[in-house]
């Protein structure tokens, strides 16, 4: 049976009680953010959707802890009607552990809207705005054979929209592509021809163009046309019915794109691919077919559908997704498929973590958790066993376990569709996190065998250095401060644009530190963000570091260097503030451990420091400073 995307096929079966239990959800439960991410990992119609919804809405009104689902409100603008997308957009983000608050404009009022600093949009308060544009806006809804100039003036009102929302605010942008009806004019002529439905290619081409000179997010709804078939996606009848913007089957898909997408600017994508070996890396089990027994290559259908999965692992682990194995198996013998196997795509040194044992999955999942120091909610399973997939769900419901079927030819595209590993930027370290990983093992080996913790930190040979922000880092820099929730002081977002106007505000103070050790390169993994204040001190607005580098006394360098930029221009004092939230807690003494005088209390347990810039006294720290 083929694998539709439209399904939601890997998401968990449908609950039959969904509305008695979020009915159940209590404000003053700590567990009811995890309960709505549970929920809302299953198969829900729309009815439970709008369940979800008012659910949703009733909690956040009564200040109940929603953590670990994080907070964000959307913004659209639209010329259609959206009212059933917004019903399921909170459902469709919660499984992507957002708390999605939804504010939409009034009908077709894009361009008032934008400009209007009064309007509903701007008041909202959006942390992005949604241009959720289909190709009616941009005037490619009659053809016009042989017009060379549609897709210019679309590309230039969509230009001038982009101008003034974001000279009303730094707000990220997300700007949607277009998907076409199946309307050929010509046929294949099409294709030849300006004026025709194909002007939807040059116009995306300069969608995604746009967005990449202004730092704006793209959400591929081409794509998801392509995905699913351009006569499903569109419905003549509920357009001119109900000016609804796409076919109503395809809206849950389609929130979940715009939910997954909100996710990956938030931060909440998935780190880690955890993958089951017997009938999910080969067919067979080779601890009872033996090397020569299980079905893995070329020469079959189920062999080859093997070899997809192992090579959707390494075009995963090429762009940073972290590989892990978790099986029930001797180690050696699991192993060994890895060492000898002559079909074999995936090798020992793509593993992050290998861990075969008899132990149940949830404690081996929670072992990898532990030695990749990444959370829970990082890793998705990948294990053809149901009732192993519903042990983990019910054990760890943060894991992410999506349902596979029993066809290894769909489990790429079930994989790929469910959309866990979402990005919105792509950079140099993101390219080599799974290496890093790799290196930190060997990190490990040297600790264990370090004397003391100066000892083991001499050994790494660290190189460190602070700069200012610049274009080129931008995209990374814009990285960090959107996922960074653990070492993060005030947890505050900056868009690409809203970064770059911090370079370019004689007030702000910025640094981006750099750190590498004799095992690799850790990259870009320090951000912090000083304004000049009134009274000649400056404030920390933003500091934040990766979790990677945690101990390793990256923080001191950073206040080092900060402390050295405010004396040269003779700042008597740094000012800081803590705010907590559901993921600091581990920074909530920094600023004491870092000799900072506590100076107020504010409200929700927020706490401002004071540091003498003249008395301060620089450590000696084990790091060469390098350009």
């Amino acid at each position: 049976m083929a694998f539709d995307p439209l399904d939601l096929g890997w998401l968990a079966p449908a609950l039959v009680d969904m509305r008695e239990q979020l009915r159940a959800l209590r404000p003053d439960s700590p567990q009811c953010g995890a309960a709505l991410h549970r929920l809302a990992s299953h198969r829900a119609d729309a009815a439970q959707a709008s369940v979800f919804n008012r659910a949703l809405k009733r909690l956040k009104a009564a200040g109940a802890d929603l953590s670990p689902l994080v907070p964000f409100r959307l913004g659209i603008l639209s010329n259609a009607t959206v009212d059933l997308i917004v019903d399921a957009l909170p459902i469709a983000a919660a499984r992507h552990r957002v708390a999605l608050e939804v504010s939409v404009a009034p009908y077709d009022q894009v361009f008032q809207q934008a400009i209007d600093p009064a309007s509903e949009l701007h008041r909202s308060a959006a942390d992005a705005i949604l241009l959720l544009l289909d190709h009616r806006w941009h005037g490619l809804a009659t053809p016009s054979p042989g017009s060379g100039d549609r897709v210019s003036d679309a590309i230039n009102r969509l230009t001038e929209l982009v101008d003034a929302l974001q000279s009303q605010a730094t707000t990220p942008i997300i700007l949607q592509t277009v998907g076409m009806p199946a309307a050929p004019l010509f046929g294949s002529f099409d294709r030849r021809i300006d004026g025709t439905a194909r002007d939807a290619d040059a116009l995306n081409t300069g969608i995604t163009d746009l967005a990449r000179e202004r730092g704006l997010i793209v959400l591929d709804a081409a794509a998801l046309c392509e995905a699913i078939g351009a006569v499903r996606f569109h419905d003549p009848v509920t357009w001119n019915l109900y000016k609804l913007p796409m076919a109503s089957c395809v809206v849950p898909l389609y929130a979940d794109w715009v939910g997954r997408l909100i996710g990956a600017v938030r931060g909440t994508a998935r780190k880690c691919l955890v993958l089951d070996l017997d009938n999910t890396l080969w067919g067979g089990v080779i601890g009872d077919d033996g090397l020569e027994g299980i079905r893995m290559g070329q020469g079959s259908a189920e062999g080859e559908a093997f070899l997809e999965v192992q090579r959707l692992a390494l075009d995963l682990k090429r762009r940073g997704v972290i590989l892990a194995v978790c099986s029930k198996n001797e180690e050696s013998t699991a192993r060994a498929v890895f060492r000898e196997h002559p079909e074999m795509l995936l090798k020992e040194q793509d593993i992050a973590v290998f861990q075969a044992n008899w132990l149940d999955k949830p404690s081996n999942l929670e072992a990898i958790s532990e030695a990749l120091e990444i959370g829970i909610e990082a890793l998705v399973l990948l294990d053809d066993n149901a009732a192993e997939r519903a042990q983990v769900r019910a054990a760890l419901p943060l894991v992410a376990v999506p349902e596979i079927g029993g066809d290894p030819a769909h489990y790429p595209a079930i994989l790929t569709a469910a959309g866990y590993f979402e990005a919105v930027s792509f950079s140099s370290e993101d390219r080599t996190r799974a290496e890093s990983y790799a290196a930190n093992a060997q990190r490990a080996e040297v600790k264990a065998r370090a004397r003391d913790l100066g000892d083991y930190l001499q050994s790494l040979e660290m190189t460190i250095s602070h700069a200012a922000f610049d274009a080129a880092n931008r995209p990374r820099i814009a990285q960090l401060i959107n996922k960074s929730n653990q070492f993060n002081l005030t947890t505050k977002r900056y868009s690409e644009p809203a970064v770059a106007a911090i370079e370019a505000d004689p007030t702000k103070h910025t640094f981006q530190t750099r750190l590498r050790d004799r095992f690799g390169d850790f990259g870009l993994i320090g951000v912090m963000i000083a304004a000049a204040g009134n009274d000649d001190s400056w404030d920390i607005d933003t500091w934040l570091m990766s979790c990677r580098v945690l101990g390793r006394q990256v923080e001191w360098s950073m206040l080092n260097a900060l402390v050295a930029a405010a004396a040269s221009r003779r700042v008597p004092y740094i000012s800081a503030t803590y705010v907590p939230t559901a993921k600091n807690a581990m920074v909530a003494r920094h600023f004491d451990r870092l000799g900072f005088t506590r100076i107020a209390e504010g409200e929700r347990g927020a706490v401002r420091y004071r540091l003498s810039v003249l008395e301060y006294v620089a450590p000696q720290l084990p790091f060469r400073m390098y350009e």
